[in-house]
């Protein structure tokens, strides 16, 4: 049975595309993101899908690409940062080994740059983003089989410690 090495979670701006991309590389296994792939099924960006089809169809993508992802990818995985909050996929990451990436909400800022192109985010995004974050956390912390703190840290930092941690555990 094909699993990911690492799943990553956490919210936007933790850098789940970039420490696993990193991490990929280090480890040199394949990188996967769901969000990536719920734009090629689309064959449009994430923010259009949610105006043009609804937050609604976007998650229902979203189910899908995380559910062919956990089963079919055997490198590492980023999850878009909402797709926990379907108990179908909490579900399904139980026994994989989940990364949960913490970040305070400076840094998350900072790095979505509270573009528009991230759809929750659109109205007064410092505030949404910090709302998304607390209700959040609880699930984030409950899947987490290794938990990392992302504030003023190098992706190449954060991967060579994840590899580390992640050959520790498979031995």
């Amino acid at each position: 049975m094909k699993r990911p090495v690492a799943v990553l979670i956490g919210p936007p701006g933790s850098g789940k595309t970039t420490v696993g991309r990193a991490l990929a590389e280090r480890l040199d296994l394949p990188f996967r993101d769901t969000d990536a792939d719920v734009e090629a099924v689309a064959g449009k960006p994430i923010g259009e899908i949610f105006v043009d089809d609804g937050e609604e169809h976007f998650r229902g993508l979203e189910r899908a690409a995380v559910a062919a992802a956990l089963a079919e990818h055997e490198g590492v995985l980023a999850l878009g940062g909402g797709s926990i909050l379907d108990a179908g996929t909490q579900r399904l990451l139980a026994g994989h080994t989940v990364v949960y990436l913490r970040v305070g909400l400076s840094d998350a800022v900072k790095r979505v740059g509270l573009a528009a192109a991230r759809p929750l985010l659109v109205l007064n995004p410092r505030s949404q983003l910090r709302t998304l974050m607390e209700e959040r956390l609880p699930i984030y912390e409950r899947l987490a089989v290794i938990a990392v703190t992302t504030d003023g840290r190098e992706p190449a930092d954060l991967a060579a410690e994840l590899a580390e941690t992640l050959q520790e555990r498979a031995r």
